[in-house]
């Protein structure tokens, strides 16, 4: 990679400050969150609601439309808008609630994040506001009306930006330096009349004083001057200026709790936090302090913005300059990090030649980069309540997370999602880490440092899961992705970060033995887990107690485990490279991994195995109380994971670790019962490489011709999550006099027992079709261009597992392309999104997509893991420059 200038930033520090002290940090929304629910019954979504958000000062984290703020959420900055129509300013996104949206929450509004830096040098997003009164209520009791088969109501089928009467609003961020920022809004009128337009950049600092802690007995204060300066009094951070060009006057009240409004009790202050939003929208200056200080701010600038033309304001956030030069180099400045941004992306996008393709993965790049938030949540005090409320805080009936007591958080991580997912999700942050990794290795390699450390994994060994239950079980993951990251951080910079490695390998090794411990009911290797992920992919809730009875074996459980003993294993290889007496860990996870194979074969005194010879495909097994064992034949993405259970040893590394080789060829020597099931390691391959994998010759050929089937697994647009041939033969159990049904679902879920707006019985989800592409890259490092497939199945078009591969990673980015038609398949069903000039170059990463038309569903900006297209679209041109033109076809002879 090219030493530019944003490079040399990132390489600086390798943490979350200098450059990247400030930086999106905000959430999208902290109402609604477990976190801010003080409730006794646990109504997360109601103790908070969106109306109640504006009056509320929250107490683990802060929100806002478009902000930033400091590495540890101190000091805010963000945006307020008003179009002299809505009755209440424009402070934060708006969306549905879990119980009031049709599939769960959903943000109804349009917001893209289209541009940053890693260091965030340079940021801008863009906000499509309306100029009429914004359709809350219709938002609202629309969604309520429908019911789990009808799609979702979103902003655009009110009909409110057809006649382009909105306003385009740019928000653009460019540093100076580490602690200085310049900061341009940018408002277009689309409409073809002139339309006022309020907007108001605020400033506030998170409320940590009014709890009761002795740490926090001080309240630091904003001071305004003139019209035109806005002083900011930290003792944490010191001191900084913000400087408003052309500001018609400055407004100021408290970040603390309306208590009048919200619980009927008199303030103890008469400018709470909704002053400036009661102040602007009804013009009474009572609601706002006189003398100009306060713990929240903003500058009130008056426009009307022209039909068809744009107004734009400027603001500078400093420590280093004074109101006389605030604004003479800002131009200067803004056009050289603008710059730098797109040098950097030019270098980290070299491969990437296809214009489209480019705008695609850089619009990717920044929903990553953007969806950063600062995460707080000290479970121990939460539980107990702080020593001071704003009310009677009464307990909690069902305390939430009570194991967790030793959880303590207060970092920036990488979101999901910051509206509808603003809160800490591990699974997902292992895949975010992948992409990351190509734009910022050091942050990469933090987030995994930090999820594993004593504060948040469990002292038993178990990872978080996600904020509303820290004790479910997600896939384990997270060793792959390590040594992901450090592929990537390897190839970037041309050494690898061995102590990462072992740093990451210690606590690995806790959870590994958590796994082994917690989830293998019977000792014999094979794994349950519970939904490990898959909300609702199977016949029954996977996370409650089954209504049968028993227990599961799950060949998704035991599929993810094989994976995880191969990915430490190469991580111990690695290390004793460095350090040899990592051998022993390597020969530990080997005979781990035999064992488990073992396992998948032939399971008990019944002998019922995980694959089933007449469907050839893995199942679920269930064992009722009654010491019956059945099958449960639901063809889903759970038998794929198998798949993932792939790694290759060449004889250059098995060569510098004797000792570990040495192990290897004893047991394999010694135990002719295990070295049989593994896929030909005495056959040397590709490069005289040896294989170790779960799937043996036939059961790899059998699997792959039913996941490349399209009239099974292989859409259009990537692996379905389920076979399309439940669409017409739903599998269906019997229990308790009840029919318990999976048919093929392919967009939202039709079923709301497992989960609100999650869907795994038919779309496309890209993160273990990302993993489907990763194994099969590896099985073809190993067979090379001898192993030749069918694909699509049936079509008699012939080719190597790796033409496969690339085949289906086109096929995800073709989800996010211009068709032949010129249609967007994400967009399938929206002709605004398709065509229109100020929407169609605008790309929205949604949760997961349709998978028969490849629409997008599900949360919208959730580019954490659908941001692996970024990857997808490096490793599809690296493949056309090396291999020009992916061919279709094979043709064959007939004998």
């Amino acid at each position: 990679m090219k030493d530019t200038a944003e490079r040399k930033r990132i390489h600086a520090r390798a943490d979350n400050k200098g450059w990247k002290k400030w930086g999106p940090y905000l959430a999208e929304r902290q109402w609604g969150t477990v976190r801010e629910d003080y409730s006794y019954w646990g109504d997360s979504w109601g103790f908070i609601s969106h109306e109640l958000s504006r009056s509320y000062s929250y107490r683990w984290g802060e929100d806002g439309l478009g902000g930033i703020s400091d590495n540890k959420g101190h000091i805010c900055l963000a945006f307020g808008f008003w179009n002299h129509q809505d009755p209440i300013i424009k402070e934060r996104f708006y969306g549905v609630t879990g119980p009031e949206g049709n599939h769960g929450e959903d943000v109804k509004e349009l917001y893209y994040y289209l541009d940053s830096t890693p260091t965030h040098s340079y940021m801008k997003m863009l906000y499509k506001y309306p100029q009429v009164a914004f359709p809350y209520a219709k938002l609202a009791e629309e969604n309520r009306k429908r019911n789990r088969l009808q799609p979702e109501y979103e902003i655009v089928d009110t009909g409110i930006f057809n006649d382009n009467r909105y306003f385009d609003i740019f928000i653009e961020y460019a540093k100076a330096d580490e602690n200085d920022i310049l900061i341009k809004i940018t408002a277009h009128n689309r409409y073809t009349e002139d339309a006022p337009l309020t907007i108001l950049p605020t400033l506030w600092f998170r409320n940590t004083w009014s709890w009761g802690y002795d740490q926090f007995n001080y309240k630091p204060i904003l001071n305004g001057i003139a019209n035109r300066q806005i002083e900011v009094n930290h003792r944490l951070l010191g001191k900084y200026k913000l400087f408003l060009e052309g500001a018609d006057e400055l407004l100021f009240c408290e970040n603390e709790t309306n208590s009048e409004r919200i619980f009927g009790k008199p303030n103890a202050n008469p400018y709470t936090k909704d002053g400036i939003n009661n102040y602007v929208v009804t013009g009474k200056k009572q609601y706002v302090n006189p003398n100009q200080i306060g713990s929240k701010a903003a500058g009130h600038f008056k426009k009307v913005v022209p039909a068809g033309e744009s107004v734009s304001i400027r603001l500078r956030f400093s420590n280093q300059t004074n109101q006389a030069n605030a604004f003479s180099d800002f131009d200067e400045i803004f056009k050289l990090r603008q710059e730098e941004a797109d040098e950097f992306y030019d270098d980290l996008q070299q491969n990437v030649t296809d214009p489209e393709l480019r705008t695609i993965q850089r619009q990717a790049f920044a929903g990553m980069l953007w969806n950063k938030q600062f995460f707080y949540y000290n479970i121990n005090e939460w539980l107990k309540g702080d020593p001071k409320m704003p009310f009677e805080f009464k307990g909690r009936a069902y305390p939430r997370n009570l194991t967790w007591k030793h959880m303590y958080t207060a970092n920036i991580l990488s979101m999901p999602d910051k509206w509808e997912y603003p809160w800490f999700a591990a699974w997902d942050l292992a895949f975010h880490t992948v992409t990351l990794s190509r734009l910022d290795p050091y942050f990469a390699k933090r987030q995994l440092a930090v999820i594993l450390r004593e504060y948040y994994m469990h002292p038993n060994g178990q990872l978080p899961a996600y904020e509303w239950n820290f004790s479910d079980v997600n896939p384990p993951v997270h060793a792959w992705a390590t040594w992901k990251v450090y592929e990537i951080d390897r190839e970037l910079n041309g050494i690898g970060d061995v102590a990462f490695l072992e740093r990451i390998f210690h606590k690995l090794l806790l959870n590994f033995t958590w796994w082994v411990n917690r989830k293998d009911a019977e000792g014999n290797n094979i794994f349950a887990g519970g939904f490990l992920g898959l909300d609702n992919i199977g016949v029954f809730d996977r996370s409650a107690e089954l209504p049968t009875g028993g227990h599961l074996e799950q060949a998704d459980g035991t599929g993810w485990m094989a994976m995880y003993t191969l990915n430490m294993l190469r991580i111990a290889c690695e290390i004793s490279l460095v350090r040899p007496v990592y051998q022993d860990m390597a020969s530990k996870f080997f005979e781990h991994f035999l064992h488990i194979t073992a396992a998948m074969k032939s399971l008990g005194d019944q002998k019922i195995s995980l694959w089933d010879e007449e469907d050839q495909f893995y199942y679920d097994v269930l064992h009722t109380p009654d010491g019956k064992s059945k099958l449960l034949k639901v063809r889903s993405m759970v038998g794929l994971i198998p798949l993932f259970a792939v790694e290759i040893l060449d004889e250059e590394l098995l060569s510098k670790l004797p000792d570990f080789k040495r192990r290897v060829e004893w047991v394999l020597n010694n135990r002719p019962d295990l070295a049989s099931l593994i896929s030909r390691w005495h056959e040397p391959g590709k490069g005289e490489s040896h294989l170790l994998a779960l799937l043996r010759g036939h059961r790899m050929k059998m699997l792959l011709k039913r996941m490349f089937d399209e009239t099974e697994f292989l859409s259009d647009y990537g692996i379905r999550a389920l076979s399309k041939y439940h669409d017409e033969h739903p599998y269906e159990f019997f229990v308790n006099g009840e029919v318990l049904r999976v048919k093929y679902t392919p967009a939202e879920s039709d079923s709301s027992i497992f989960g609100g707006n999650s869907n795994w019985r038919g779309p496309i989800w890209f993160p273990l079709n990302f993993l489907i592409i990763d194994s099969l890259l590896k099985f073809y490092n190993y067979y090379g261009d001898d192993y030749e497939i069918e694909y699509p199945t049936n079509s008699g078009n012939v080719m190597t597992v790796k033409e496969a591969a690339v085949s289906l990673a086109e096929r995800l980015i073709s989800i996010f392309r211009r068709d032949k038609l010129g249609n967007i398949p994400v967009y399938t069903g929206n002709e605004l999104f398709q065509e229109d000039t100020h929407f169609k170059d605008l790309y929205l990463f949604y949760e997961y997509f349709n998978g028969d038309t490849g629409a997008g569903l599900g949360a919208a900006h959730q580019t954490g893991w659908t941001g692996l297209v970024a990857d997808l679209i490096e490793h599809t041109s690296v493949h056309k420059i090396k291999y020009g033109s992916l061919p279709t076809s094979v043709e064959t002879t007939p004998e």
